[in-house]
């Protein structure tokens, strides 16, 4: 009696393991399909985006068109040109930035800047010109870099050069290294 229960429970399973083995199935264009799907891609429109320290507004961040991009890195892209007004602890405009595109590298903390990028000192007038920079918010004093060529322009002189580090209100910079002639006023030389 046992003998027979037990290879009753043994077809049962047999049965049941076939019918299973034959019920899987896999499409290959379905399989082909969930390889190339794309990544999950939210889109916004005219967004105004604030960035703020403790209730004060530190910028203020404008663009026509934002992508927020779901890939094993995540990304935020605004490929149809950016502008950003930097503010003060008074709540005063201290420098701009006008960027045709920008990608914020969300885990890096990282903004990578392309294509005509302008960043202009309000109070000094200093103009930074360049076709890529970096900001960087944790670099404190130097947010803004770059290794590729650049030119600033101040009331008195322009200035071209190879890499450059700047404070994110653009009043200290530095070029890494300077190209071309620079003038220098009689009255700056050692007496």
């Amino acid at each position: 009696m046992y003998h027979t229960s037990f290879h009753k429970i043994i077809n049962a399973a047999l049965i049941l393991s076939c019918i299973f083995l034959l019920s899987c199935e896999n499409d290959e264009s379905k399989v082909r399909n969930l390889n190339s799907t794309k990544t999950g891609v939210e889109e916004a429109k005219t967004i105004t985006l604030n960035y703020t320290i403790g209730g004060k507004t530190k910028a203020i961040l404008t663009s026509p068109l934002m992508l927020n991009v779901q890939e094993s890195i995540p990304y935020v892209e605004f490929p149809k040109t950016l502008h950003v007004d930097f503010y003060n602890d008074s709540a005063k405009i201290e420098s701009k930035l006008n960027a045709h595109y920008g990608r914020y590298k969300q885990y890096q903390s990282i903004v990578y800047l392309k294509d005509s990028v302008v960043v202009i000192n309000m109070e000094k007038g200093d103009t930074l010109i360049c076709d890529e920079l970096y900001w960087d918010r944790s670099k404190t004093g130097n947010e803004f870099y770059t290794d590729k060529p650049v030119r600033i322009r101040t009331k008195t002189e322009t200035i071209n050069g190879k890499g450059m580090e700047a404070s994110q209100d653009f009043k200290n910079w530095r070029i890494t290294e300077s190209v071309g002639t620079i003038s220098v006023p009689a009255s700056k030389f050692p007496g």
